[in-house]
């Protein structure tokens, strides 16, 4: 369905009136409901002048003067803000003449800015983001909010090359704060996954620019995953029946080994929340246990669980690093676990399924630690669930093809995933609150994919 506004346009700046070219504004009206799992990722999402409290706010990106730095910007942001599943994106012809410079001063570039909250709120927007060039070239963001008719958030940018990784970070971080200024919530735009493919580990930006190789060529990695700053990442290197594990300075590049050498295989390591201790599987003749080693004094390595022919593998912290949560065999088949950090405590986490579902694997703890997701097998594949730590209930997210091994966004919400639903095993995200799923990358055979936590400027890669 399509509703048609006739909009009266003047090239006279008084409030209330767009200066724009004459004509019809056609825009479909909003789809209710949630996306469900076998749709994929619409480009361009329209809304109508309807908006239905209750609804995802209306979120406009305005034109303005082009220029390659202002216009990669927008762009950047314009998709940021789309894929943070947080609004209704608007998108008019004609939207570059929606914000307007006219003479005086006030603006980052000296120039004071007529914003028509009037028309743009007839067009259904709550908000709307203006990107303006600033006197001493560099970029303004600003987050206008349309019913309150002021700014709510202003982020500049230092002028650098528009086709850089340094801009396009910088971007991303004024997207998250777009986010935060509408919702409350910052976004994700500012962080990265970390996973492996032929056995080499790569990095990708969370909108699926940017995927780079970080490990040497010339060695097998295996699993890897990403410390509390986001700066390092840590994986194994398996040759010849060992697995040794390897911490390596993304903005450096050093790489450095840590804990035992050339003992058994050591696989799956991860770093707690405050970066002082690191938790790993061995795997061994007599079955596969967890360990602790603690990094800062670089010593004292932990025996936590005792398999005695079961498997106990893929730990994984806590946002508060106090449990870990872990998948083991040691009742027959795989499920989830937790424990407390220093191996005491142990509970099975995630409720059988009697006859439903078979072996769960592969946990991840939200950081918000409300929820536990974990792929489970469901028809004899693999399928991604969460549990409500809480109340311990599970909830099925998938059922297109095969799911697994799933990772948790900054914001608890997204949550990236293997798939073969588009054919080969890639990186997909999907919003748990409206089901809508995008894939991230193109690779040959993309495995165990890990988020992020958000960029600090002081981590730049």
């Amino acid at each position: 369905m399509r509703t048609i506004v006739r909009v009266l346009l003047s090239r006279t700046p008084v409030p209330g009136v767009l200066v724009l070219m004459g004509g019809l504004l056609a825009v479909p009206t909003a789809v209710n409901g949630a996306v469900q799992d076998t749709i994929p990722i619409e480009q361009g999402v329209r809304v109508g002048i309807t908006y239905t409290p209750g609804m995802r706010p209306g979120m406009l990106v305005l034109g303005g003067p082009r220029l390659e730095l202002l216009d990669s910007a927008r762009a950047i942001l314009a998709r940021d803000l789309d894929f943070s599943d947080r609004f209704e994106m608007i998108t008019l012809p004609g939207g570059d003449s929606l914000i307007l410079g006219v003479e005086g001063s006030g603006g980052p570039d000296g120039n004071e800015h007529f914003v028509n909250y009037s028309l743009y709120a007839v067009l259904g927007a709550d908000f709307a983001v203006g990107v303006l060039p600033g006197r001493d070239t560099s970029v303004t963001v600003q987050l206008y909010d349309v019913r309150g008719e002021n700014v709510r958030v202003s982020v500049r940018i230092p002028r650098v090359d528009p086709r850089s990784e340094s801009f396009r970070l910088m971007v991303h971080r004024a997207a998250d704060e777009v986010v935060r200024g509408a919702t409350g919530e910052p976004g994700i735009a500012a962080s990265r996954i970390v996973l492996v493919s032929q056995q080499r580990v790569y990095v990708v930006g969370a909108d699926g620019h940017g995927l780079t190789a970080v490990s040497p060529p010339t060695v097998e990695a295996f699993a890897a995953a990403w410390d509390p700053s986001g700066r390092r990442i840590t994986y194994s290197e398996l040759a010849d029946g060992w697995g040794t594990i390897v911490v390596q300075d993304l903005v450096s590049g050093v790489r450095s080994v840590v804990g035992p050498t050339r003992e058994l295989l050591n696989i799956s390591p991860k770093i707690s929340p405050d970066g002082t201790t690191m938790v790993f599987t061995r795997i061994g003749d007599t079955g596969s246990d967890i360990y602790s080693y603690n990094l800062a004094r670089d010593c004292c390595l932990q025996r936590l669980t005792v398999g005695r022919l079961s498997d106990n593998v893929s730990p994984a912290y806590s946002p508060d690093g106090r449990r870990i949560a872990f998948e083991s065999t040691r009742v027959g088949l795989s499920q989830i676990y937790v424990m407390s950090s220093d191996g005491t405590d142990q509970e099975l986490l995630a409720p059988f399924d009697y006859g439903v579902t078979g072996s769960s694997h592969s946990p991840a703890w939200s950081p918000d630690g409300l929820r536990v997701a974990f792929h489970r097998t469901v028809d004899r594949t693999h399928q991604v669930f969460v549990m409500d730590v809480r109340s311990r209930t599970v909830r099925q997210l998938t059922s297109l093809a095969r799911n697994e091994d799933p990772t948790w966004a900054p914001d608890s919400r997204h949550l990236a995933f293997i798939s073969t639903r588009a054919g080969s095993k890639q990186v997909w995200i999907i919003d748990i609150e409206t089901g809508r799923v995008r894939q991230l990358t193109s690779i040959r055979a993309a495995r165990i994919p890990e988020w992020s936590p958000r960029i600090a400027e002081s981590n730049e890669p």
